[in-house]
């Protein structure tokens, strides 16, 4: 049948039709805040190219992940920030480092109500910058880097961390990392790895949120934007080495990828919105040149409508909230 038999404009006549037939909806159950504590500060530090995101003490980030369970979200993921840098990343390894701290901090407030995950990787840690640690040629040394994975994955779990996030693009990293975890004792610490994480021009940013010390780019180990195929592939190999879940970083400009993943992942399946996402919404909001509750509400449906089942967003808490008003 075609008109005027067929007028799918009937279901979009009211608000209640339209909410009744919707194929998709976001619960704030699927959202996961990230967040960033920084060591030596006394309040939290505000950051210029993401209004709305600071970075946190260990009081105030207690405070997020709180109000985080009251709004019904449903994770969150930290990073910290160091007072002192070096070259192997000790920070990161250090089980009295910002990042260790902030996760103890963060389970003694709020328990087993939040699932709270913790990035395992060394660029916030590094006077490089980079991901791993450098060889003697100035390269990214895969294999050593594994090494010191293997290591902060122990002391997260050991501060309270329900779930890793491997996010440095090692090859291998996942295996190390498990075999970590289970030697130690930590065979319930989840795996949610980065498995694909492509080399963006939209982390510019998270560098101001993480005080990155880089020089250069990461695209020896990220993945290149023209690849798609590829992203299976390393989806593949880290469900291989005993991922739990995966993620596909970014989202907006990798929904194809994203969709690819759903449709082949046998575990669930998140993406991240991005540093660079957040800031253009905010940026031409701020403008007026776009209405930034739809903006925002949009850009999220439209990841988890290509597959995510998990989204990570800054705009966690904000959307639970309107989500839960709208109930």
């Amino acid at each position: 049948m075609s008109f005027p038999q067929h007028r799918p404009r009937r279901l979009r006549t009211t608000p209640a039709i339209r909410r009744l037939t919707a194929q998709y909806r976001l619960d704030p159950a699927e959202l996961i805040l990230p967040a960033f504590v920084r060591e030596g500060l006394t309040e939290p530090n505000p950051l210029a190219s993401m209004p709305g995101v600071v970075q946190h003490t260990l009081d105030s980030l207690k405070k997020a992940a709180a109000e985080a369970v009251d709004l019904g979200v449903g994770g969150i993921m930290l990073f910290g920030i160091p007072a002192e840098r070096d070259a192997v990343g000790s920070a990161g390894t250090d089980p009295n480092g910002i990042l260790n701290r902030g996760i103890a901090a963060v389970r003694d407030e709020v328990g087993d109500d939040l699932v709270i995950m913790s990035d395992v990787c060394l660029d916030e840690f590094t006077d490089h910058g980079h991901c791993g640690v450098l060889d003697a040629q100035g390269r990214v040394d895969n294999d050593a880097t594994l090494e010191i994975y293997g290591r902060m994955a122990v002391e997260q779990a050991r501060a309270g961390a329900h779930v890793l996030g491997p996010s440095g693009m090692m090859d291998g990293q996942i295996a190390v990392i498990r075999q970590a975890l289970d030697t130690a004792g930590y065979t319930d610490v989840s795996l949610f790895a980065y498995a694909a994480k492509y080399a963006s021009a939209f982390y510019g940013p998270f560098r101001e949120a993480v005080d990155s010390q880089l020089k250069g780019d990461r695209r020896t180990y990220q993945m290149d934007a023209s690849n798609r195929r590829e992203a299976l592939l390393e989806v593949e190999l880290d469900l291989e080495e005993g991922a739990d879940m995966v993620m596909v970083k970014p989202a907006m400009s990798y929904l194809d990828v994203l969709a690819d993943v759903a449709a082949m992942s046998p575990v669930p399946v998140g993406a991240y919105q991005i540093s660079g996402e957040y800031a253009m919404i905010e940026a031409a909001a701020a403008n007026g040149w776009i209405d930034r509750r739809r903006a925002i509400e949009e850009s999220v449906l439209g990841i988890k409508r290509a597959g995510a089942n998990m989204i990570l967003t800054y705009w966690a808490t904000e959307l639970a909230a309107w989500l839960k008003e709208s109930k």
